[in-house]
């Protein structure tokens, strides 16, 4: 049974996964939005989202955290920066939107950006 499996597969094993969110993670804090399909669109929001109310705390445990996951320094000051943009803000903090559908293989797109 499948009952309280929630996370998305993304027909990758975990390693692929891992290093997929990833990039599009350090790619997104970069870019602040990221073309990408549907699935890997609500995948990464859950780790963009928990990230930035990680780095809220401004305290070591939590920049040492933001860097394990992501495994960039650049980034990570991004990271910060963002969090105490939304310092008072609960959560929220990114959107989806949907587009059309991909030519090649006519999958469902959508564009994840930040609130601002």
């Amino acid at each position: 049974m499948r009952h309280k499996k929630d996370i998305r597969k993304l027909s990758r094993n975990k390693s692929h996964r891992k290093s997929l969110l990833r990039n599009m993670a350090i790619s997104f804090f970069q870019n602040k939005k990221v073309m990408t399909t549907e699935a890997k669109a609500k995948q990464l929001k859950r780790v963009v989202e928990r990230l930035i109310t990680i780095g809220k705390n401004q305290n070591l445990a939590s920049i040492r955290r933001i860097n394990s996951y992501l495994n960039h320094q650049p980034t990570t000051k991004i990271v910060l920066e963002l969090g105490q943009k939304f310092k008072d803000r609960k959560g929220g903090y990114t959107r989806i939107i949907k587009v059309d559908r991909r030519r090649g293989d006519a999958s469902k797109m959508a564009l994840i950006q930040m609130v601002e």
